[in-house]
């Protein structure tokens, strides 16, 4: 990660500004937006410089420092813009408190992205010279060319034995797009059918129609032959144990939507219900599980499972006593099963898949899956989630007592 130096950084802060360099003098007003705004472009980087560009804030237009205060509070505000889910996909990003001229000063450094083009609120932002800007058609062709030449992460490789035909269009259109990109661009939008889908990186590019991994897994129309661990088996057991009786056993397949929205319904099936209507004015509802976690565990088993090399599904098995959720692979990046789990580590073996599920809303925001799930078996007065992890998966399970 790119880091500039001090005499670097004081250069920029009294140049102009230019498409490398952005000055705020404080963190109030419009300024949380348009600092969003200036992070996407340079994740963008139009004028293809593959140099990091950089925010800061408590310089005046001049340069010269206003005494804005960086404490920790602005610190880690700066820093949670990388994983709140409205920049995506996350950008690289790194936030530092600095000194210019003596003066203290808050330093977002942001390194261009391999795989453009990047959307802040569904919305490609750019920058040339001082100009931020919305993206226009030319301006989008130039970015998703761009990555054509780079390499590029598994979920974006390209499935060479399918066909743009393979992808469901009704899903891409009504399902989809409107979820991924803002409505005023959805309206000013006169791109190709190919375009849409090259800009949202289903496709290598316009041009080449090839659908990529994550397009297959989004939008095909079936999956599992060219992606054959891509589903979710989910078991019913009638006891405690693999080998007891099975009451269920369904393989759930199709594309990411179906398959996830498919395997929610059974946990609301499966996941029984209690009512209290002696102790309490009005009747109160417990259930054997929190919802929230069911939820928010499944999600992170789907988004950060090992697709490649591995024909084994997701699996979900459903005891009397215990909900078990197995990813395959394990731990990944700088996860190890010592830190799995802990608050404030993010790591993703799917980034763009990560993307889309927070496109079709399933994620909120980026790295609190488990914390939230923990909560509200708390709150629920469930014990906590237990994970088991090495190096082929990862098991996650829910008590009901």
């Amino acid at each position: 990660m790119k880091r500039y130096s001090d005499e670097e950084l004081a250069i920029m802060a009294k140049d102009v500004e230019s498409d490398m360099v952005e000055r705020k003098q404080s963190w109030g007003g419009d300024v949380p937006t348009k600092a969003r705004q200036a992070i996407c472009a340079f994740a963008n980087d139009l004028p293809n410089h593959r140099e990091a560009g950089v925010l800061m804030i408590g310089l005046d237009d001049d340069g010269n420092g206003v005494g804005t205060a960086i404490d920790d509070r602005l610190l880690q505000t700066l820093a949670d813009i990388k994983t709140d889910g409205r920049i995506l996909p996350l950008p690289a990003m790194t936030v530092e408190k600095r000194q210019v001229d003596d003066s203290d000063i808050a330093v977002v450094t942001v390194v261009p992205c391999n795989v453009p083009p990047v959307k802040f609120d569904g919305r490609i932002w750019i920058r040339t010279g001082p100009r931020r800007a919305i993206a226009n058609e030319q301006e989008e062709r130039i970015l998703i060319e761009r990555r054509r030449h780079r390499a590029v992460p598994y979920d974006l490789s390209p499935i060479y034995r399918a066909k743009i035909g393979d992808l469901s269009r009704a899903v891409f259109e009504d399902e989809y797009l409107p979820r991924a990109f803002a409505p005023d661009i959805l309206e000013a939008n006169h791109r190709t059918y190919e375009e849409r889908l090259a800009s949202c990186r289903m496709i290598v590019s316009p041009e080449d129609t090839t659908p990529t991994f994550l397009g297959v897994l989004t939008l095909g129309k079936n999956v599992t032959e060219y992606i054959p661990g891509a589903y979710v088996l989910f078991l019913r057991l009638a006891g405690d144990k693999l080998s007891d009786e099975v009451v269920d056993a369904i393989e759930i397949r199709g594309h990411i939507q179906k398959v996830i929205n498919a395997t929610l319904d059974k946990f609301n099936a499966y996941n029984r219900n209690a009512y209290d209507i002696t102790t309490a004015p009005t009747h109160k509802i417990t259930s054997d599980y929190s919802m929230v976690a069911l939820e928010q565990l499944f999600y992170n088993a789907v988004m950060h499972r090992n697709y490649e090399g591995t024909n084994a599904p997701t699996r979900v098995e459903w005891y009397n006593d215990r909900v078990e959720i197995i990813s395959p692979g394990g731990a990944y990046g700088n996860i190890t099963p010592e830190n799995f789990g802990k608050p404030g580590l993010v790591e993703y073996r799917n980034l763009y898949i990560a993307d889309t599920m927070k496109n079709l809303g399933y994620v909120q925001s980026f790295g609190r899956g488990i914390y939230i799930a923990r909560a509200d078996c708390l709150q629920k007065g469930k014990p906590a989630p237990e994970f088991e992890v090495d190096e082929s998966l990862v098991r996650c399970i829910l008590r009901s007592a």
